[in-house]
């Protein structure tokens, strides 16, 4: 009778095992410098002391990497638009992580060649987001919008709807983090990483932004200027 039982629980532990698996939950936290980020409310200044305010701020992450001392990889060809309008879009979750200790994780800023020569898609990718161009210039990779009194367009607006993934003018860029504490794989479990995305990075190093000569970047021109901005706006607590 025992064998039984057992025989019949046999599925069930196998099931359980082949379910289980590893989870790196991600925090995103949106600040201005040392201030966190509130849309249409407090006014920042940028690094030339223009006062400004964000109405919008949104952007896509994208083929997820963790890699250990020895180069071992777990990767993640999910998208993730992250939204600051969305409260929970700025919790993103990996399943499925290979066995291991990581010690670092890169990303991309954007949505590779790949998926911008798909055309239009479903889920984080579907252009209900408003986050795509049209089918030969593909898709948004990030989103800031605001107002500035210094800004020369009409109603004061600034807007850096940032894209393209073609030479010269490929706005891709590639973020590669060191972890403050190894991330470990080695059993089944779940670890949770906290992400501090500084919005300021956008308008300053290498390049200040000043809103009265340069209000709106909404095509591939310019968008290097500000993709070569934001792309160290990401540290891990």
């Amino acid at each position: 009778m025992k064998l039984v039982i057992c025989l019949l629980m046999l599925p069930f532990v196998l099931c359980s095992q082949k379910t289980a698996g590893n989870k790196l939950v991600i925090h995103f936290e949106h600040k201005v410098d040392n201030q966190y980020l509130q849309l249409d409310s407090i006014t920042y200044k940028n690094n030339i002391g223009q006062p400004y305010t964000i109405t919008k701020f949104k952007y896509y992450l994208s083929n997820i990497i963790l890699t250990s001392k020895n180069n071992k990889k777990s990767i993640s060809r999910e998208v993730f638009l992250i939204d600051e309008e969305n409260t929970s879009s700025k919790e993103i979750i990996l399943s499925k992580i290979k066995k291991g200790v990581y010690d670092s994780i890169s990303f991309i800023i954007g949505v590779d060649s790949l998926r911008n020569c798909s055309g239009a898609q479903s889920g984080a990718l579907d252009p209900i987001n408003t986050m795509f161009w049209t089918w030969n210039t593909g898709y948004i990779f990030l989103k800031l919008e605001g107002k500035s009194t210094m800004s020369t367009a009409p109603g004061k607006i600034f807007e850096y709807h940032i894209g393209g993934y073609k030479e010269p003018t490929n706005a891709i860029e590639k973020v590669h983090l060191a972890l403050p504490f190894p991330l470990d794989f080695t059993k089944d479990n779940e670890q949770t990483i906290m992400v501090n995305v500084n919005v300021a990075e956008l308008l300053r190093a290498p390049m200040d932004i000043d809103f009265s000569k340069l209000p709106s970047v909404t095509d591939t021109k310019n968008a290097l200027m500000i993709s070569r901005n934001y792309k160290d706006m990401f540290s891990i607590q």
